[in-house]
């Protein structure tokens, strides 16, 4: 099963708005889906670079998102801990949250990858990528992505 993931900032394949990245704002850009499956509890995000010189950058890890929720708005407060209990851990840039394209060089491709889960997940703050995915095995519903492609301007 597929959720279907789209964004009001860019269209898949696109290219992301400044104002997400280093060069702009460096805010959440808002992520909406739609098509989670009966069963599911919660939804978790992975949002990552394959592009990155030294192998996949991971900018954005989120999970116990409520599968009431349908989205994630613009500029999500760079938190462990949400009101609505989601949680956000680390970034391969060492801090909680959100963390905006910054490629060296190049048209890097940003993948925001949303997880169905049929439970919630008990893990610390400072987990990473591989926790979440270690912790998702064995409980993804239906999966979901949007990409968008971001490069810098040189000045």
């Amino acid at each position: 099963m597929e959720i279907k993931v789209t964004s009001p900032a860019f269209q898949n394949g696109g290219v992301i708005p400044s104002r997400y990245t280093c060069d702009g704002q460096d805010i959440s850009p808002p992520i909406q889906w739609q098509g989670l499956p009966p069963g599911a509890t919660s939804v978790a995000l992975i949002a990552d670079d394959p592009d990155a010189p030294a192998g996949t950058w991971v900018h954005w890890v989120m999970w116990n998102i409520p599968a009431t929720a349908t989205g994630l708005p613009e500029g999500l407060p760079k938190e462990p801990r949400l009101q609505d209990g989601s949680r956000q851990g680390k970034n391969d840039f060492g801090r909680h949250g959100y963390g905006g394209p910054c490629p060296p060089s190049g048209t890097h491709r940003y993948y925001f990858k949303v997880y169905a889960l049929d439970t919630t997940l008990d893990l610390p703050a400072d987990a990473e990528k591989p926790d979440l995915l270690k912790a998702m095995q064995g409980h993804i519903l239906a999966e979901g992505q949007i990409m968008g492609r971001y490069s810098r301007v040189r000045r």
